[in-house]
């Protein structure tokens, strides 16, 4: 290399160094140019837009450098199989995890991991192995508790107006069992009820033990609720709900209560999970107003988003697993 050459290279790594004053930026430019010169060949050196060309002594030496500090080494926990080999996969089986899944136990990712935990057997053998497939007749138990093979289903649906929220009525009238016929094959039921000028968030399931704690008071399933008022609600009034109002079957308190609107003082933002019939109009005429609208925009953490009226559709796994873990 002449002296001119010398020079032209030592210009550029001058600016290179003024253009990258941070050192990591600087090493995350070399590892790059690294890995663009091991596809030319280890021992070739080769000029790459206007980076400088590194020989191979150059990199030993840079990667000798980056051994200093190592980084920390992950410790994974070993995962023990059992004897028990994956079925053949046909149209009769389903994978363990989603089985489990389907059970409520948890959310797929999480049964991957008490599967692999060794908390799952299979007719009374432990299996450990990622992928298991169940035949019908299987038995599954976790934590020694059987695992029971139903096809829940789980269906939210935003409700509209002039439907009435039961499996079927003997006057005719519309029913919700109306707009989600198409949602399962399995028969579900309306958890809860919402009025039949209510419109607004309502689950249907065919899991009767989620739908009993859903309704209990105790479990707190918040539902949060849009009001609108033939009048403006006074701040007295508004106070008066927030501590309790007393109606004929007892005390009814609220969880939270505002002005949903800054101009609009008589739509009402209110938050409750008591489960009295009628709760929410009754509250309003039971200090003199009358409720024109009133809409569920949130039931047990589920919201109305992407979900537009009349519409259904079925709750993730990981939604099902938030209401089963309700407390």
């Amino acid at each position: 290399m002449g002296p001119d050459a010398a020079k032209k290279t030592r210009a550029k790594q001058s600016d290179n160094t003024k253009r990258n004053p941070n050192r990591k930026t600087e090493r995350l430019q070399r590892a790059i140019h690294y890995a663009k010169q091991r596809t030319v060949g280890k021992d070739e050196t080769r000029e790459i837009g206007d980076e400088r060309t590194f020989k191979k002594s150059d990199e030993q030496t840079f990667e000798k450098s980056l051994k200093r500090n190592p980084k920390k080494k992950i410790e994974t926990t070993p995962v023990i199989k059992s004897n028990t080999g994956t079925p053949a996969r046909n149209d009769n089986t389903v994978r363990l995890n989603k089985f489990l899944a389907n059970a409520g136990v948890a959310a797929r990712r999480k049964c991957d991991e008490i599967i692999a935990e060794g908390l799952v057997k299979v007719n009374g053998v432990i299996v450990t192995e990622m992928g298991y497939r169940l035949k019908p007749d299987d038995k599954v138990t976790y934590k020694g508790k059987a695992v029971k093979p139903v096809n829940y289903v789980y269906v939210l649906l935003n409700k509209p107006k002039d439907y009435i929220t039961t499996v079927d009525d003997d006057r005719g009238r519309h029913t919700v069992m109306e707009l989600v016929a198409k949602a399962t094959t399995e028969r579900i039921y309306p958890v809860g009820r919402l009025d039949r000028n209510t419109t607004g968030l309502l689950l249907l399931t065919n899991d009767g033990e989620l739908a009993q704690k859903l309704m209990h008071p105790k479990y707190g399933a918040q539902k949060l609720y849009e009001v609108e008022l033939d009048k403006q609600l006074s701040q007295t009034d508004m106070q008066k709900i927030a501590d309790g109002v007393e109606l004929e079957d007892g005390v009814a308190y609220v969880d939270g209560i505002d002005y949903a609107h800054v101009a609009k003082k008589n739509v009402i933002g209110i938050s409750i999970h008591i489960g009295k019939n009628r709760i929410v109009r009754r509250i309003f005429e039971h200090l003199g107003y009358e409720v024109v609208r009133l809409d569920r925009t949130l039931y047990a953490g589920l919201t109305k988003r992407d979900l537009p009226r009349g519409r259904w559709r079925h709750l993730t796994e990981r939604e099902v697993v938030k209401l089963k873990y309700l407390k």
